[in-house]
């Protein structure tokens, strides 16, 4: 299969393409120059400025979408040569920083993790606009059911057919780094079939399941507070993410 070629002079440009490559464990080949390129370089990623320094037709400029990943989405797909896919399969391991993966004809194309349940449905959207397909399924784990739920709930306006599986096998060997067990339990949760989500889910506000966000809250801030029973409460809602219920209490009253 053909890689990636990253070739700029923009310092800080390279830097953010590498990182967004490595985050989602995507091969790449860094370029000393434009000439001479070896065979396997399929597509380019490269600046606005520095494009039309390259005789390969594929290519994409990093600097001129609204985000690096976006703009490694497009380098991906062209990779790939597909402009429409049969069935995409996206998973989604949930938990408070989920794992999310997307399976296009039956290949992985990407797998990475999130920053909160929240910031899957604007992950979903992205994959959705970059790779169109005639079929479309969401299926995530039955695990981390407060978090499953407020995840589902999101996702739900976008009418794509979602499934809840069995994630009981899904998870990777415990040596691993948490980010990419959660990312490669994505990818497991894809490739199986679930029961269908009929409508949108009760978020569970117990008294148990606010005394778990206050804990969460504390591991995040690294022991130094707990956010108020009323802010978990609005985690819990999906009215705010666990990370901007910590800023707002670090801010001074």
């Amino acid at each position: 299969m053909k890689t990636l070629g990253v070739y700029t002079k923009d310092f800080s440009l390279y830097h953010d393409i590498i990182k967004g490559l490595k985050k989602r464990n995507v091969a790449y080949v860094s370029l000393a120059s434009p000439q001479d390129l070896p065979r396997r370089i399929g597509v380019i990623l490269t600046s606005q400025k520095e494009l039309q320094r390259f005789a390969l037709s594929k290519k994409v400029a990093a600097d001129a979408y609204d985000s690096i990943e976006y703009a490694i989405d497009l380098a991906v797909q062209k990779l790939t040569g597909k402009e429409l896919y049969s069935k995409i399969s996206i998973g989604i391991d949930p938990g408070e920083r989920p794992g999310v993966a997307i399976v296009c004809d039956d290949i992985l194309l990407q797998k990475t993790q999130v920053d909160s349940p929240e910031r899957v449905v604007s992950e979903v959207k992205r994959l959705l606009k970059c790779y169109p397909s005639k079929e479309t399924i969401i299926r995530i784990g039955h695990g981390s059911v407060i978090n499953r739920n407020r995840i589902i709930n999101s996702l739900i306006p976008l009418e794509v057919p979602i499934e809840i599986v069995d994630e009981t096998r899904t998870t990777p060997a415990q040596q691993k780094r948490r980010s990419v067990r959660d990312s490669e339990a994505a990818a497991a949760i894809a490739l199986l079939s679930g029961g269908r989500v009929q409508s949108t889910l009760p978020i569970e506000t117990s008294r148990g399941a606010i005394k778990n966000i206050q804990r969460w809250s504390r591991q995040l801030s690294e022991g130094r507070f707990t956010i108020s029973e009323k802010t978990a409460l609005q985690v819990l809602k999906g009215e705010l993410s666990l990370l901007e219920a910590v800023e707002e209490e670090k801010k001074p009253t």
